[in-house]
């Protein structure tokens, strides 16, 4: 599976972003679950928020109710509407994809986390300034 990122940049603190994910080049049992993940030190990411095919969803508590993932099943994408962004949102996000439930491994170790959860894009920066 491959997976394509866009989105991300720049905004001031209280603004929005949006990233998109696209995976190709596998089935559909490689993407049963899709999300983001955020680096949230040197070597440590969290699991931000994914939707299952069956388009069952999960927020980490910090962005809920400013976050939004939505899911095309039909192309294989993932968009996360990012709104009242802070300055602790500011890092690299990780699109992912997975045969299994992303939230099995919703937080540790970087590396840890790109070895049980399938795959994993290149990333994409987010900067917030307040």
């Amino acid at each position: 599976v491959q997976l394509v990122e866009s989105g991300g940049g720049s905004v001031q603190a209280g603004g929005s972003l949006r990233l998109s994910c696209t995976a190709s080049g596998g089935t559909d049992g490689d993407v049963t679950d899709m999300g983001w993940y955020r680096q949230t030190s040197d070597h440590e990411c969290e699991l931000v928020a994914s939707k299952s095919r069956d388009f069952r969803t999960y927020y980490v508590d910090s962005v809920k109710g400013r976050f939004r993932i939505s899911r095309d099943n039909a192309k294989n994408t993932i968009d996360l509407q990012m709104d009242q962004l802070r300055s602790d949102d500011t890092t690299m996000y990780y699109c992912a994809a997975s045969a299994k439930s992303l939230r099995l491994n919703s937080r540790g170790y970087c590396w840890g986390l790109r070895l049980n959860s399938g795959r994993w894009g290149q990333g994409t920066q987010v900067t917030v300034s307040s």
